[in-house]
């Protein structure tokens, strides 16, 4: 049985239909992920613990999505040596995202986050992938692939507007 080497956390289920994305490129890319609800507010002990040993579980990156205050991926940054992406996600009480993003984007020295765009989990978990596969050729060959697929879908587009 094969084991996560990604975890994709948010913090609140509402926030599932944006982080799916993430979920659904790993799974194209061939990546297993374990996927989850840790909500740096409502559930602070689970998310301490959570982070904490998700090195030992196997765990090389953590993709955590969050919206309006959007501590998740800052503080799990702070309880973890593991590469850390944030997703902000533009949530029902979301000052337009803008909330999301500046709070995951402006974290202190020490405690980076790699930071996508508003709601670009499919993003984060490309960028998940690119740094295993720093590590993993079957990754790369995947990888590749994916991005000749992206090529080739511009270069239809524009073969069929030039006709």
């Amino acid at each position: 049985m094969s084991q996560a080497k990604i975890a994709i956390i948010m913090g609140s289920k509402s926030d599932l239909v944006i982080m799916q994305d993430a979920a659904d490129v790993l799974k194209e890319l061939g990546v297993e992920y374990e996927i989850t609800v840790v909500s740096a507010h409502r559930t602070p002990d689970r998310m301490f613990s959570y982070a904490r040993a998700a090195a030992d579980r196997g765990i090389k990156v953590i993709i955590a999505g969050a919206g309006g205050a959007a501590h998740l991926p800052g503080m799990v940054a702070s309880l973890t040596h593991l590469p850390v992406i944030g997703v902000p996600v533009k949530s029902s009480n979301s000052i337009d995202g803008w909330d999301s993003i500046l709070s995951i984007l402006q974290m202190p020295n020490g405690i980076p986050v790699a930071t996508v765009a508003l709601n670009a989990a499919k993003n984060a978990g490309i960028l998940a992938a690119q740094i295993l596969s720093t590590a993993d050729e079957h990754i790369v060959a995947n990888l590749k692939a994916f991005k000749e697929e992206l090529a080739n879908k511009v270069i239809e587009s524009a073969k069929e507007m030039e006709s």
